[in-house]
């Protein structure tokens, strides 16, 4: 029986999709909004985190901004060309991403110094207990487990979440305000990009994964694969968590931690 997969309704819509992939997508949705739900991004949006939230939010997440590439690269050594119509798609896909990552991350670096975390902290400063869980695991799965597995863990949720949090940041007339004049825009390029109402990656992600997966793998692989997403969602949970808590201990006075 052929069991191959080919989209051929819209990109962006979750009934394009094998049916094992719809469940998957139900199957995490409770996880995924405990993510971008959490309070963290109302307090952003406020203008109420307070400078050491902040400092834990920029320096926190940076490990993943950077190795991103990384982890797209290691995803891309599980691939060869010909095997399949799946690797075929990652390898095109993988390659052509790879590159965007590093402006991302300088991007990043200029969101932190307009929000007062200087790039130092970021790169050298420690780092609060529990925002390494999120690289560490992208790392694991990009590294050890399947291509599908890398993929689905990192530019599936991960870009997907992060698309949804940074709209919310974005979209935040009190927080582009709060940031300098003269380098606001500047500071706003990695949201503006992520934030993006277009923006196809996860769902790009999806498809290559139904592609190396077919319409009807094992339910052990598909159980596998939800663990992967769930993990991911799991792990920014954990960093948007430690970030409001340090704002708990240290209080907000007119939007910054006293």
């Amino acid at each position: 029986m052929n069991h191959r997969f080919e989209r051929t309704g819209p990109l962006t819509e979750l009934g394009s999709y094998p049916q094992w992939a719809q469940d998957l997508v139900d199957a995490c949705e409770a996880t995924r909004q405990a993510v971008i739900g959490h309070e963290l991004w109302d307090l952003m949006r406020e203008v109420r985190l307070g400078r050491y939230g902040t400092r834990d939010f920029m320096a926190g997440i940076w490990p993943v901004i950077e190795r991103f590439p990384a982890y797209m690269a290691r995803n891309l050594l599980k691939t060869q060309y010909g095997r399949s119509p799946g690797d075929n798609l990652a390898r095109r896909w993988l390659v052509r991403n790879i590159r965007v990552e590093q402006n991302h991350a300088d991007y990043w670096l200029n969101w932190a110094e307009g929000a007062g975390v200087a790039r130092e902290e970021v790169l050298y400063g420690p780092r609060a207990e529990g925002t390494q869980a999120l690289a560490d695991w992208c790392e694991e799965v990009s590294h050890h487990d399947s291509l599908a597995a890398g993929i689905i863990a990192t530019n599936y949720a991960v870009e997907g979440a992060t698309g949804e949090w940074s709209r919310l940041i974005y979209d935040s007339a009190s927080y582009a305000q709060s940031l300098p004049a003269q380098t606001r825009a500047q500071s706003l390029r990695w949201l503006q990009l992520h934030a993006a109402y277009d923006d196809t990656h996860p769902w790009e992600a999806l498809e290559i994964v139904c592609t190396l997966k077919g319409t009807a793998p094992v339910a052990d692989e598909v159980d596998h694969l939800i663990e992967c997403v769930r993990r991911s969602y799991i792990g920014m949970r954990i960093l948007a968590d430690r970030c409001v808590g340090r704002t708990r201990v240290y209080g907000i006075v007119n939007g910054a931690a006293a």
